[in-house]
């Protein structure tokens, strides 16, 4: 039998085991490791719409998914990984973050076509 202080002491270590053993995650945009402090989950239909599935992104990768493409855009034509990296405008992005480190970020701006919409 483990006392009540014994038996929160473990949970405190197998948390802080868990936080110590960190997932390496991949970004299925600029397929570059993304540090944990720089994911974002990204919902592929977004929620507006219906949508439910998500998966993790570059922080700056997800908010160029946005300034790029209204909602309406994503859940029609840009909802998976494969469709987005089609965009000559995404392809431009991504070429330019490659050289960038994995922590990196810069703020992203709107583009003409959601900024009007």
């Amino acid at each position: 039998m483990v006392g009540r202080i014994r038996q929160k002491q473990l949970l405190e270590l197998q948390a802080s085991e868990e936080l110590n053993a960190v997932e390496i995650v991949i970004c299925p945009i600029c397929l570059r490791e993304i540090p944990p402090d720089q994911q974002e989950a990204h919902h592929l239909i977004p929620k507006s719409k219906g949508g439910r599935a998500t998966e993790y992104l570059h922080k700056i990768c997800h908010r160029q998914i946005h300034a790029l493409f209204t909602d309406t855009q994503l859940a029609a034509k840009f909802n998976t990984a494969e469709a987005i990296l089609q965009d000559p405008a995404m392809q431009k992005f991504i070429r330019w973050v490659e050289t960038k480190p994995n922590a990196f970020y810069e703020r992203v701006t709107k583009s003409e076509r959601v900024r009007n919409r």
